[in-house]
This record gives structure tokens, sequence and C-alpha cells, in this order.
């Protein structure tokens, strides 16, 4: 294991994210390195949505509750001293992280403890990264019910 300077913390500005975001800003800390706080808007998941319904307010309201949890995870490292460099970026989750993480050296990110059918249904966006990503990923557990 080297040293970190550049970690990247994908966050959907969850309560449950918040245990993965506080995990790689500790160790940011103690790396003396930058976290690289990464928000991505899933447009996708809104295709289905009636043509009746404005796609400007959604994609707004997407991008404004990005930019919030982009604002905790910047709150969270000033209290620790550790920069943050921002990320909005709208696509696949998955494929989005793996794309960006490639200019970092780790990532770090909660995954649920999902196991049997709710994880084939559901598939895990961690999962995925974990089996496409170059770069080395900590996943932390979190719990909805944390």
């Amino acid at each position: 294991m080297g040293r970190y300077e550049r970690i990247l913390v994908p966050t959907d500005g969850s309560e449950e994210t918040r245990e993965a975001v506080e995990h790689a800003i500790d160790l940011a800390a103690e790396h003396d390195a930058t976290v690289h706080a990464l928000y991505v808007v899933n447009s996708a998941s809104f295709s289905g949505l009636p043509m009746e319904s404005s796609w400007e307010s959604v994609a707004a309201m997407m991008n404004e509750e990005g930019a919030a949890a982009l604002d905790d995870v910047e709150a969270l490292a000033d209290d620790r001293g550790v920069p943050v460099e921002r990320a909005l970026v709208d696509g696949n989750p998955s494929r989005e992280i793996v794309r960006y993480a490639e200019d970092c050296d780790l990532v770090v990110m909660g995954t649920h403890g999902r196991g049997g059918i709710d994880r084939l249904l559901l598939g895990s966006v961690a999962e995925k990264v974990v089996r496409s990503s170059s770069v080395p990923v900590l996943t932390v557990r979190v719990d909805d019910e944390s």
C-alpha cells in the first residue's frame, strides 16, 4: 500500500453515505491527501417521467441536491483541514465513478449490507465499481437503519 494523495468519495447526500464520507476524510487527514467529492446525477433514472413534467425543473432539483451533498462533504472536510475537489457529473453512477477514479489513488464508498434476491434485483453501484475499477476500492458498510 502506497501513499494516497487523491481519495475519491462518491456521495448521494444520504445519511447512510455520510459514514463513507467521514471514513474518506479521516484517511485523507492521515495521508495529507485531497478528497475528491463526486455526485452523479443519474438522469437516466428519470427517463420514465411523463412528458408533462418539466425536465428542466427535475434537472435543476437534481443539480441542487448534488450541490448540497457536495457542500456537506466540504463542511465535514473543512473541520479536519482536508482540501476538497468537487465534481457534479451526469450519467450512469458506476460508470462515472470508475471513469473519475482513474485520476485518483483510492475510492472510498458506502455499500449496503443487502444480500440474496435484493442484491440480484437492485444490483449494486459499489459492486460494479469494485469489479470495473483499476484503482483500489474501499467499501464502508452502511445501513439504512443508522
